[in-house]
């Protein structure tokens, strides 16, 4: 039988020789890099890495076969990445990064400021709203679309929309929308959310006959309205305060909404139950926009969307690359582009602060990479 300290020390001796080889690879790259960019080829050569991998892959053995495309393809990403980084020239999105980074250098956040919302008062946009500006003017936007149409037409400085909740997910018209307009991130901010059942004075739990709310609140009350049992309605409504507003206004006391406390006090109303989401664990995670770039100190995530590549393997190279760079992908979501057959929109949000090292190089080589890259900005997160 095999020593086992005889065996790792054959391991030792192969993970030398597997180091003195990959430095000597990426010795070579680099000047692969510095001939490029003499004679003006692009970094990457499709063609060429196709043929190395499957000249490769016919080399080792069987044993060896299933590990070379995910190993080479992690050495090719990296390669280009070296060879990027003498290759790369300032392009107009790394220079208006940069230009950013050194205007808000010394810059606080601002205290007051005009703030469009999506609902009325009460909605958790406005509980949102006050945690990240102290001194906000509120406008209160019917839709969402609206919050993004204000920040277009210059009504406002910023807008305040729901991403996700950590029960019921992705608020996807919000990534909708994005698509369509152009904004930038300048913070975004968790807030936990209580949902409790409201109901209008004489009101009991046993006459509920419908349940209003907004979507997503419904999706984080599931169990609760399962509870009302199997014949009562269930009503989207447009914003958990809007829907308190509407039973106080409806005077019904067959019907209660999914909203919060401070709604209850708002509109007068019962609260028949508190806390009536599935997990006392729950929150909403809420971006603030604005039609420009502003980047302030501390900011640690950076949030991108790409259209990428209509080929094989395309997300895997995005992903490989954010990997080789020691990147945590703290989300990804995809979005159908409209009008497009089969194609998506990638939304990525990033843990890497702006002040690293090769920052700039890292987003001028992902819009190489892609067939549109659009920044939407650095940031910091509030908890």
């Amino acid at each position: 039988m095999e020593d086992l300290s005889v065996l790792r020390e054959e391991i030792d001796k192969a993970d030398k020789a597997l180091l003195e080889a990959l430095e000597k690879r990426m010795e070579v790259s680099e000047k692969i890099g510095e001939l490029k960019k003499g004679s003006g080829k692009p970094i990457y050569d499709g063609k060429r890495e196709r043929e190395k991998l499957a000249s490769v892959y016919d080399l080792a053995d069987e044993r060896t076969k299933p590990y070379v495309a995910p190993l080479y393809q992690l050495l090719f990403e990296v390669s280009r990445g070296l060879q990027g980084r003498v290759n790369r020239s300032q392009t107009d999105a790394t220079r208006i990064i940069d230009d950013a980074v050194s205007e808000m250098n010394s810059k606080p956040f601002p205290e007051r400021a005009v703030v469009a919302c999506q609902g009325v008062e009460g909605a958790f946009s406005q509980v949102a709203c006050e945690k990240v500006f102290k001194i906000p003017s509120i406008m209160f936007m019917r839709n969402f679309s609206q919050v993004f149409d204000a920040i277009d037409a210059g009504l406002c400085k910023y807008g305040v929309l729901p991403v996700e909740n950590s029960n019921a997910g992705t608020v996807s018209s919000v990534y909708d929308l994005m698509i369509k307009h152009r904004f930038k991130i300048v913070r975004s901010v968790r807030v936990k959310v209580d949902h409790s059942c409201l109901m209008n004075h004489g009101g009991k739990k046993s006459d509920i006959k419908e349940v209003i709310s907004h979507e997503q609140a419904i999706n984080q009350c599931r169990e609760f309205i399962k509870g009302l049992g199997p014949d009562v309605r269930v009503t989207y409504y447009k914003n958990t305060a809007e829907a308190a507003k509407y039973v106080k206004e409806s005077g019904r006391t067959d019907i209660c909404c999914l909203s919060s406390v401070k709604c209850a006090v708002l509109y007068d109303l019962d609260v028949i139950q508190e806390s009536v989401q599935d997990s006392g664990n729950n929150y909403t995670r809420f971006i603030v926009i604005s039609k420009n770039l502003e980047i302030y100190p501390g900011a640690n995530r950076t949030s991108m969307m790409m259209i990428l590549k209509h080929e094989p393997g395309a997300l895997y190279k995005i992903l490989a690359f954010f990997y080789s760079r020691g990147i945590n992908l703290v989300k990804i979501e995809s979005r159908p582009l409209p009008g497009r057959d089969f194609e998506f929109m990638f939304y990525f949000d990033l843990e890497t602060s702006i002040y690293n090292d090769g920052f700039s190089e890292m987003i001028a080589e992902l819009e190489s990479m892609c067939t549109e890259a659009r920044y939407l900005g650095s940031y910091t997160e509030m908890i």
